[in-house]
């Protein structure tokens, strides 16, 4: 089967690189341009064009495929059976879900039709659930609307944050891929419209996602920092300054919401629903990650003191 594959980031490169090692015929990687990054704005490219660089394969970088007819001449001479896309990071057009006999095939961090959207994973972790998984399905014009055509579930870990899933969703869906390929070549697979009913959205993250209400319980606060690690995080204010809440458990103390409540070394939040947590990493704009219990010795939060 000879393949195209659109990608960018870690998450996609498991995928292709188990299609190269299950011997489809990787003809063309489809990648995002090389980006400038860090504090000297040096050009890094992405995750998938690093990977199939080390696999030799052909890669390119357009920066719009909507409207660009020699990128369309280039994946149309190619005459591809099915085109993968996984995170690529545009909005397919309708000429490339026309091109190939079996489609565009997408791998999606989620149990569609539940978590629609950029940020499957995030806003899984971030809603406290326990069960999650990845989907391959073929991409029609709607956003992860299109028809389901195998699903794998995974357990979610209590600690586990996006950066802890990722990896391990990745993995099964790289494998799910494969199978998925298989199965369409030899006929087996039965595609199956999605239940529009139970669609819920994971729109792309924004920074104040991060911004930590204390109305929530503790148990909700703790699912948004473990799902919003590492961006937007879980932040708050502390005396005018922004303070990052990077690891905190559910306690059972009842206190007032955003109220601060300090021993020698122990440092609890209230929170709504007369829950409270206990902060056991933090970091101060402008400082080190700290832990909590020395936060408390440098800072002497005073009694009644609020967040926010």
């Amino acid at each position: 089967m000879d393949l195209i594959f659109c990608g960018t980031p870690r998450f996609a490169v498991p995928t292709l690189e188990k299609l190269v090692d299950a011997g489809f015929r990787v003809d063309l990687v489809v990648t995002q341009p090389d980006r400038p990054k860090g504090r000297g704005l040096e050009l890094v490219q992405s995750p998938v064009k690093q990977s199939a660089l080390k696999l030799n394969l052909p890669v390119t970088q357009p920066d719009r495929i909507k409207t660009n007819d020699e990128f369309r001449a280039q994946l149309t001479a190619l005459h591809p059976d099915a085109i993968i896309v996984v995170g690529y990071g545009r909005i397919i057009p309708q000429w490339m879900l026309d091109l190939p006999h079996y489609g565009n095939l997408n791998l999606h961090a989620s149990l569609l039709p539940k978590y629609r959207g950029a940020a499957p994973i995030q806003w899984a972790l971030a809603n406290g659930e326990t069960i999650t998984g990845v989907t391959t399905m073929r991409i029609d014009a709607g956003l992860d609307t299109g028809d389901i055509l195998q699903q794998q579930q995974l357990a979610v870990a209590p600690d586990d944050a996006a950066e802890t899933l990722a990896p391990r969703l990745a993995a099964i869906g790289a494998d799910l891929m494969v199978d998925t390929l298989r199965a369409l070549e030899a006929g087996t697979i039965h595609p199956r419209p999605q239940d529009n009913s139970q669609a819920t959205l994971a729109p792309i993250l924004k920074k104040e996602d991060g911004l930590v209400d204390f109305s929530r319980s503790a148990d909700e606060i703790v699912n948004r920092i473990r799902g919003f690690q590492p961006w937007p995080g879980a932040y708050t204010k502390f005396r005018g300054k922004t303070l990052q809440i990077i690891k905190a458990r559910p306690t059972t103390d009842a206190l007032p919401p955003a109220e601060l409540h300090a021993d020698t070394n122990r440092l609890q939040v209230g929170c709504g629903q007369n829950t409270s947590l206990e902060l056991l990493e933090v970091q101060l704009e402008g400082k080190k990650r700290t832990p909590a219990a020395d936060f408390v010795r440098g800072y002497r939060p005073n009694p009644g003191e609020k967040l926010g």
